[in-house]
């Protein structure tokens, strides 16, 4: 319920006393005849009407559609005034709206407003021959329609143009502007791009190249969006540019060379039955083949012996060497450019 938080006099209120015409002759109580030289008194004007208008209804008063209206109005008057309330000069519609004067106060009450309920509402406190008066403007809105249509008018590169046509209902208000949404026909998920747009026409940019686009526009005011809106017929097709690219002719470098050995065998002694490992580094290309040899015979299948190469670095594993593996050992490289070797000394002695 509303209630006046301070004791303010309305803007606009008014008192006034009523002519004599208005007045009301003294009434003749049931024992006096119609002859009677003593007519009865109207009781005395203690305190002039008044109506005190709280701050918040001095402006347009607004609710939505199915919202209660439930306005307070205090008064002054003594005795008791006569409150009267009209609906734009008319009277009130009592299957629609109800009224409770009390001794101070004026309450008037809409269960469900309509939009049909907006409008100009004056309250008239009359006491004898004077007379208060007070008006509140109250509007009932709810949200518009959709905007009429919606035309995709052009595309280029990575944007496309929208036309739209207001809505015809407006929800009893202005408008607050256009919701502007895209989606794209892979995902199917709206996007919104353009929020309070106040024109019927609108540039979308930064679309990706290879889709495809769909629009619609929401019309929107105090109460929100417009619950449905059009979507564009013709899709948004965001052409890929054929673009050909045009490579510069360059020497081919050749990488080939002869195998170099760039870390050589290092000399090395061992005891007979502790496994031992001999290393080196070789460059070349293309790739070249290894050849390891001991005292100039070629070792390779021997399960004594493992090698292995990985990266142009090449191994050899002497497995639980003995006093006859003990010699020279050449690690060789060969590929068609050329080769190269390197060799070491291996000792194995026996422990004492």
């Amino acid at each position: 319920m509303e209630a006046a938080t301070a004791p303010e006099v309305a803007a606009g209120s008014k008192v006034k006393e009523a002519s004599p015409a208005d007045a009301e002759p003294p009434q003749a109580s049931p024992g006096q005849g119609a002859g009677s030289p003593t007519p009865q008194l109207l009781p005395p004007i203690e305190e002039h009407p008044k109506i005190w208008l709280p701050r918040a209804l001095r402006q347009t008063y607004i609710r939505k559609v199915g919202d209660t209206v439930n306005l307070l109005i205090p008064f002054q008057g003594k005795p008791k005034p006569q409150a009267i309330w009209t609906h734009d000069g008319c009277a009130l519609d009592t299957r629609r709206v109800s009224v409770r004067n009390g001794e101070r106060d004026s309450v008037l009450f809409i269960r469900e407003a309509q939009r049909a309920d907006s409008g100009r509402y004056q309250l008239r406190v009359q006491l004898g021959g004077l007379e208060a008066t007070a008006t509140i403007d109250i509007l009932v809105i709810e949200r518009p329609g959709p905007p009429q249509s919606i035309k995709l008018v052009d595309v280029w590169g990575f944007s496309a143009t929208l036309e739209w046509t207001p809505p015809q209902d407006t929800g009893n208000t202005a408008l607050l502007g256009y919701t502007v949404q895209k989606a794209d026909t892979k995902s199917g998920l709206w996007f919104t791009v353009l929020e309070h747009y106040h024109r019927t026409s609108c540039i979308v940019s930064d679309l990706i190249i290879g889709n495809s686009y769909a629009f619609r526009v929401f019309a929107e005011n105090q109460c929100g969006l417009s619950e449905t809106a059009p979507i564009t017929t013709d899709l948004a097709h965001i052409q890929k540019a054929a673009t050909v690219y045009k490579t510069k002719g360059f020497a081919q470098r050749d990488f080939s060379e002869a195998p170099k050995f760039t870390q050589p065998l290092a000399d090395c002694t061992t005891v007979t039955g502790y496994n031992t490992q001999l290393f080196c580094c070789v460059r070349a290309s293309p790739r070249p083949k290894i050849i390891w040899l001991k005292n100039k015979m070629d070792i390779q299948g021997n399960p004594k012996y493992r090698a292995l190469t990985h990266l142009g670095i090449c191994s050899l594993e002497i497995r639980k060497p003995g006093p006859f593996d003990g010699g020279i050992y050449t690690c060789k490289a060969v590929n068609p450019l050329g080769e190269a070797s390197v060799d070491c000394r291996v000792d194995v002695k026996v422990p004492n």
